[in-house]
Formats: structure tokens, sequence, C-alpha cells
């Protein structure tokens, strides 16, 4: 397999595994809260934080944020038969907009250059 076509399969299931995640922390956060809360956020950090390293670009963190947003949102809404997903409880917006704000940031601040060295990255020196 080439250099490209294993990272196109590798953004792929990044993206993947950023619904699955989605759908796991949805479970999780409305079943164990506050617990549950900070677990499925954390899980989501994680995936995005791991997709950006295992790639060394940007694109690794935006392939499983877009999967993560296109499941939230197909998860969002009611069904004809009134079941729901994502209430109105203060948890799930904090899941969704917590989410939503995790995959910019670590889409952004993950710098590509120093992913492939292996170094730490010192924001305030960027900045």
């Amino acid at each position: 397999m080439s250099g490209r076509t294993g990272r196109i399969v590798a953004y792929a299931v990044l993206a993947v595994l950023g619904a699955v995640v989605a759908l796991a922390g949805a479970l999780v956060q409305a079943g164990w809260f506050p617990l549950g809360l900070l677990l499925a956020l954390g899980g989501t950090v994680a995936l995005f934080i791991g997709g950006a390293r295992l790639t060394r670009t940007r694109a690794g963190a935006a392939a499983p944020a877009g999967g993560w947003a296109l499941m939230t949102l197909l998860l969002t809404p009611a069904r004809p038969e009134g079941d729901f997903l994502f209430g109105t409880a203060v948890g799930n917006y904090v899941f969704l907009l917590g989410g939503m704000f995790a995959a910019v940031i670590c889409a952004t601040f993950v710098p590509s250059e120093h992913l492939s060295q292996g170094g730490r990255v010192d924001v305030v020196k960027r900045l």
C-alpha cells in the first residue's frame, strides 16, 4: 500500500472512530452524569489528539472531528415516535458544544511540524 493510500485509509478509519466515539459519548454522558460527561469529552479529545499524532497532520484531528460532528447531527433530531437521544439538559449541551470546541482546538493547535519530531510544543513561544 502506498503512502497516499495508507493515509486515506487512516483518515477513513479515524472518521468512523469519530462516529463511534460520538455515539458512545452520547449514551455515556446522559447515563452517568456528571462523570460520564467528563469521560465522553475526554475520549473525544483523546481521539482528536491521537489522530493528529498518528498521521502527523492537522487533518488527522479533523477527520475524527468530522465523523463525530456528522454522528451528533444525525442523533440530534427527535424521531416521529417521540424518542430522542439529546434532551434539553445542560449536560447534553455541554457535550455538543464541548465536543465542537475540542475539535476546533485540536485541529488548530496541534502543530504538525512538531509532531514529526516528537518534541514538546511551547505555545507561549509560538505566540
